[in-house]
């Protein structure tokens, strides 16, 4: 024989607000709770009730207790003793600045925290904690930034921002130089790969097609190819090339390789210089401020296909994006 419940007696009001909470609130505990007051307020039995929310018959005498007791308080958890929390925030800190200065896993975090806090965790407890803080697992890479004289670096970037808006003026032209070399053998990169197995290509060997390039302000990328090592008289050659391309005084970003300081170079250089060019050396170790350093990533790493090429399929695929840039291959200048 089913059991009534208690007798429960909801006001306008109270039956509105348990229908809003029911029907839009955010936790699924006092939406069920509140249904379950809801049905009660109807006359419905205990095991009725159990029945058609699908749980226990003590379940619903103890949200309807928690109602008669504390009316809307009685839809929430009431706060739990529980065991105290083995890491204080002072500890998640320390996890966190031992993680950003060092690349550390996490059983070495775990036993820098026993050995200088006394603090004995588990291995996923510190993994946790670090997501929490919105660290994630992820490889590592080498970086030149250390090396390099911060406040050059600093003077240097402001130097080119200016320029570039001189460019948006129409006061002066820019381009970015530099060169790079493709190989036969396409460097790796990440793919999704079926678990357990392996994307592979044949490992082709020889010799490495060098493409010297000049990114210029007016969306024009001037380019030129050797098979052979780029020495300083390629590069000098190129330079008069590109300035006499763009036909009017042009502003040359570039790296400080020793190609482009060479000392037989000097003679050509001060020629170029009264013709208009004007070369602009970037600090050591500052290759995010050559914007060309973008278009060799995206080249090798996106827009080549990840495949065996032997010397006239490699070259021919290089000509397609230098040909193609701007039309079917886009990289903004700024």
């Amino acid at each position: 024989m089913c059991r009534r419940a208690k007798t429960l007696t909801l006001t306008a009001e109270e039956r509105h607000q348990l229908t809003q909470i029911d029907e839009r609130g955010s936790d699924w505990r006092k939406r069920r709770r509140a249904r379950t007051v809801l049905l009660l307020d109807e006359g419905r039995s205990l095991d009725g009730v159990a029945l058609q929310q699908k749980i226990h018959k003590e379940t619903v005498a103890n949200h309807r207790d928690a109602w008669l007791s504390r009316r809307f308080d009685g839809l929430c958890d009431r706060s739990r003793s529980g065991a105290p929390r083995k890491l204080s925030t002072t500890h998640k800190q320390l996890l966190c600045a031992w993680a950003k200065e060092e690349a550390c896993t996490a059983p070495q975090l775990r036993s820098r925290l026993s050995a200088e806090q006394g603090v004995q965790v588990s291995v996923w407890l510190v993994q946790s904690t670090l997501k929490e803080k919105g660290y994630v697992w992820k490889r590592t890479r080498h970086s030149l930034r250390k090396k390099r004289d911060e406040a050059k670096f600093r003077e240097a970037q402001a130097e080119i921002e200016e320029l570039v808006e001189k460019t948006k003026l129409g006061e002066v032209t820019l381009a970015y130089v530099d060169e790079a070399g493709f190989a036969q053998a396409h460097p790796n990169r990440s793919a999704w790969t079926e678990t357990g197995e392996v994307h592979l290509i044949t490992a082709e060997r020889g010799k490495r097609l060098n493409v010297l390039a000049a990114l210029i302000s007016t969306g024009a990328l001037f380019t030129a190819k050797f098979w052979e090592t780029t020495t300083a008289a390629l590069f000098g050659g190129f330079l008069g090339l590109l300035l006499e391309s763009v036909g009017r005084p042009l502003t040359v970003i570039l790296d400080n390789a020793s190609i482009h300081k060479a000392k037989e170079l000097q003679p050509l250089l001060a020629f170029l210089k009264r013709k208009g060019l004007t070369l602009l050396f970037l600090p050591p170790y500052s290759p995010e401020l050559n914007r060309i350093e973008k278009l060799w990533h995206k080249m090798k790493y996106e827009w080549m296909a990840f495949k065996a090429r032997n010397s006239a399929t490699l070259e021919a695929d290089v000509d397609t994006i230098l040909d193609g840039f701007g039309s079917d291959y886009r990289m903004t200048f700024f």
